[in-house]
């Protein structure tokens, strides 16, 4: 994939599609930013609203309203489109109507001759990434959803919080599901090179905060509900998941073998086949390089299956349709 033109095409301006693409604009990620959108209109005044503050960064992007067939020469494709739930709808029937979405726009992408990487960030988005590697038949390493990377970001910063750290120095991750049955593999989870768990049973030491077992539980449910409480406050989330998408656009043009937690589809790794879940991965230039496998005990081990088959049930309900 060439790496020298750093051409993007964004599909969906809504909220969360131009925090993804204002992010992108003041840190200059990229040559070329195509905007797509049902409505041609908003994709014209949201470039032009982008283009007019350019004298104001340090990007010379390129940025304009265009079509399908602009996607022909992308390096990534950013599916940020979709339906809204309906008061009172049930998800599968969310997941139906958002299934049909999807194939007006990825059937036309493959037509146009893309030979790029899928980014998907439409919820579920686990989901959503499986039903657009089966409708463009790409490489799996080559559709890759935003999976728990918000997620795993939300974790390190309420971490940091706790333990009066950096959040860059804590390394942690949120596993599985984009959702409801996704988890915190503890026995993972440092501050440096030093396991959180351990501090556990340890009094402060230099000045480091005591953290407690009833404390990481309410980490991990602050975590799990941190979209609930911000759509309450402000109807919905859209800066934090846009620039987690611009993090893995950096990661795929630089090609910087960056370890993110994506949704990647499994084969095999963790015992888990024909499933896409939110993994540590290592991401370059051709998506997913490889699946980074972490040494889970067995109640992980058994989390993540479970969250696996709630995954994997959703979509076996909707091919039934």
């Amino acid at each position: 994939m060439r790496t020298d033109k750093r051409k993007v095409a964004l599909i969906g301006t809504g909220m969360v599609g131009m925090s993804y693409a204002y992010s992108m604009l003041n840190q200059n990620i990229c040559n070329e930013l195509v905007l797509i959108d049902i409505n041609r209109k908003r994709a014209e005044g949201e470039a032009m609203d982008l283009n007019h503050g350019l004298a104001f960064s340090a990007s010379n992007m390129k940025i304009y309203a265009g079509e399908y067939k602009d996607t022909s020469d992308a390096d990534i494709a950013v599916i940020c489109a979709g339906v809204a739930q309906k008061p009172g709808e049930s998800r599968l029937n969310l997941l139906k109507r958002n299934a049909a979405v999807f194939k007006s726009i990825v059937d036309p992408i493959t037509e146009s001759g893309f030979n790029g990487i899928f980014l998907v960030a439409t919820n579920p988005v686990d989901i959503m990434t499986r039903i657009t590697y089966s409708l463009s038949g790409f490489n799996p390493r080559r559709v890759l959803g935003s999976g728990t990377a918000l997620d795993t970001a939300r974790l390190r910063y309420l971490l940091g919080e706790s333990l009066s750290v950096d959040p860059r120095n804590v390394h942690a991750y949120v596993m599985g599901e984009h959702g409801d049955s996704e988890f915190v593999p503890w026995s993972q989870a440092m501050i440096a090179t030093k396991p959180i768990l351990s501090l556990c049973d340890e009094q402060g030491e230099c000045g480091m905060e005591v953290i407690c077992g009833d404390e990481l539980k309410r980490i991990e449910e602050d975590v799990r509900g941190a979209a609930y409480q911000i759509i309450e406050a402000k109807s919905a989330t859209y800066y934090g998941i846009g620039m987690a998408l611009s993090r893995i656009t950096r990661a795929i043009l630089g090609d910087e073998n960056s370890v993110l937690t994506v949704s990647a589809m499994l084969r095999g790794e963790y015992g888990q086949n024909d499933v896409y879940a939110g993994v540590p991965c290592i991401i370059n230039k051709n998506g997913i390089f490889r699946v980074l496998p972490l040494d889970l005990n067995e109640e992980e081990k058994k989390r993540l299956g479970e969250s696996c088959d709630t995954l994997r049930a959703s979509f076996d309900e909707l091919e039934k349709e």
